[in-house]
């Protein structure tokens, strides 16, 4: 089993990937194989809608969005991380993820997701909320922890003093190993997936 944990910071190394690693290293000692996809520091385009993906099953656009699309396809869950720019989720990893789930949401479903966010001080809930919402319209189960997924700090050395927030690492990485073998286990029991209904689309305006 493998998850992708998304780096949505501009700072490779920063405190987002501090925390994405104290999660990651969780998953690695209870056996999950992870791997962390850093956005980068180039801009990320948004999505145009021009529909191209429902036909080419990739983003028009050639970036590391189809890079990532392609790695999803084959991971079994996926942490988002980003820092927490005016109570929100950074740019690029914005633009990053609109891309990606528009593209292949749907290939992600029944594959557990979750979300962590890094700030100094405020507007971390309101982020967390955010990149959630990319998980609950594509089928994906959320994995919680003991609290909101975020540690504070405004540098790598000080999100390592944040003890709360890395013990809330932790037990986000341990609780998605859980919930991995759990629907491993289920899959060899011979569990279904959720039946499916045919899609509605309601339009307010006719």
């Amino acid at each position: 089993m493998k998850v992708m944990l998304l780096n949505g910071s501009p700072h490779e190394k920063g405190c987002t990937y501090t925390a994405l690693q104290e999660v990651a290293k969780e998953l690695e000692a209870q056996g999950i194989e992870t791997e962390i996809f850093h956005v980068g520091k180039e801009p990320v385009a948004g999505c145009r809608a021009c529909g191209a993906c429902a036909r080419m099953g990739r983003c028009v656009i050639n970036d590391r969005v189809n890079e990532f699309v392609e790695k999803m396809e084959k991971a079994d869950g996926l942490v988002i991380g980003s820092p927490v720019y005016y109570a929100a989720a950074s740019g690029q990893a914005t633009a990053f993820l609109d891309r990606a789930f528009y593209c292949k949401g749907r290939t992600y479903a029944y594959k557990p997701g979750a979300a962590i966010v890094s700030c100094r001080r405020g507007g971390a809930s309101a982020a967390f909320d955010q990149l959630n919402k990319y998980f609950t319209i594509s089928n994906m189960p959320v994995v919680s922890s003991q609290y909101w997924n975020q540690v504070h700090g405004n540098t790598p050395e000080e999100v390592l003093q944040d003890g709360e927030g890395l013990q809330t690492m932790r037990t986000l990485g341990r609780n998605m190993a859980w919930l991995l073998k759990s629907i491993q286990a289920g899959r060899e029991a011979g569990l279904p997936l959720p039946e499916k209904e045919a899609r509605i689309s309601t339009n307010f305006i006719r």
